[in-house]
């Protein structure tokens, strides 16, 4: 089969195409898949480049979310059969020491993927490939954190950082679907364009949190538009701030929220050891929420909607399987508004 392997560490260089690996054969308890897309994600960026205290086999196959038809079921396999139409969970929720796919176990940038059947869901009708592909690590993050994890209500104001990539988009799709005023930020006009096209109420332009000619501070932007925050009232600025990139916009985000709002994180894409400001946590009675990953019955809860027309997923370009390493590329730059899929 073609595969796109990583061969050794240190850059998206590293990527090749192999015109002729080895054909995946299903063991007990496993199926393969014939792949029909495959999504990438910044992981996949940081799996080129090596990250500290996860070692990697090699060769690695990237690409942690993977969408297909069962070709082959191996012994013991019940409930599945070839032709089912299935996405591969990039976790398997009976082991985790398994660890992911396309990080410990290879992933989707192939022509065919050796599952554990414990891994499969079904993908209804009405919901495609690339959709479905589209899902689990950004669409199921977003999904947990802010409904399973966060609590998030209709009505409510919300701030999205980063709301532009993968995890931001859904977010602002997410958040619409609930009836939410969306307040997105962005760090082109390109990105801002996009945001607004997605249905969010209004954007704010800012890179690095830092003011420039066409830039915002995010902080005044929100103070302008909805008021301070104050201490003793339950009034101004936004009821829930979804920050996933820490760094310097951590203690900021705590200057927009109002009293008795809650700040919903997955991760830190800016930094992880941020400063911070008890003082907002306890005058405002701030709710720092934290999420970790996706279950499985949040994908089955996309695939739904999608289905039902109520989702659909922010697709920036699709890539046949020969341009994988544009296409992280493009990751790497930042270079991207929604999702990139790869077809073999």
């Amino acid at each position: 089969m073609r595969a796109v392997c990583l061969h050794e560490q240190g850059g998206i260089d590293s990527l090749t195409l192999e015109e002729n690996y080895a054909d995946p054969q299903p063991g007990e308890g496993q199926v393969v898949i014939r792949v029909k897309a495959t999504s990438l994600n910044y992981h996949d960026v940081f799996t080129c480049r090596g990250m500290p205290g996860i070692k990697i086999p090699m060769p690695m196959i990237i690409g942690l979310d993977v969408a297909g038809e069962i070709s082959e079921v191996g012994a013991g396999v019940e409930g599945w059969n070839a032709g089912d139409r299935v996405l591969v969970n990039p976790l398997d929720p009976t082991d985790s020491s398994k660890g992911l796919m396309g990080e410990m176990l290879p992933g989707g940038t192939a022509e065919y993927c050796l599952v554990d059947a414990t891994r499969l869901i079904t993908i209804p009708e009405g919901c495609s490939y690339e959709q479905a592909a589209a899902l689990p690590v950004a669409y199921g993050t977003a999904h947990r954190m802010m409904i399973a994890n966060g609590g998030l209500e209709g009505g409510e104001r919300v701030l999205i950082l980063g709301a532009s990539g993968g995890v931001g988009s859904c977010c602002v799709l997410l958040a619409k679907a609930m009836g939410c005023e969306v307040v997105a930020c962005g760090s082109t006009e390109d990105k801002l364009k996009a945001l607004t096209e997605w249905g969010a109420d209004h954007v704010i332009n800012y890179a690095d949190h830092v003011i420039n000619y066409n830039e915002e501070d995010f902080t005044k932007a929100i103070w302008t538009k909805f008021g301070k925050p104050h201490r003793r009232k339950f009034e101004g600025g936004v009821d829930v701030v979804i920050n996933f990139t820490g760094g310097d916009t951590w203690v900021p985000s705590f200057k927009v929220t109002r009293r008795g709002g809650k700040i919903l994180t997955c991760g830190a894409t800016a930094g992880f050891d941020p400063k911070t400001d008890l003082r907002y946590v306890w005058t405002f009675e701030l709710k720092i929420l934290g999420s970790n990953s996706w279950l499985p019955e949040d994908l089955e809860t996309l695939m739904k909607m999608i289905s039902e027309g109520k989702l659909s997923p922010i697709i920036d370009t699709v890539l046949p399987l020969e341009k994988t390493a544009e296409g992280v590329k493009l990751l790497e730059d930042r270079e991207v508004i929604g999702k990139i899929i790869i077809t073999p």
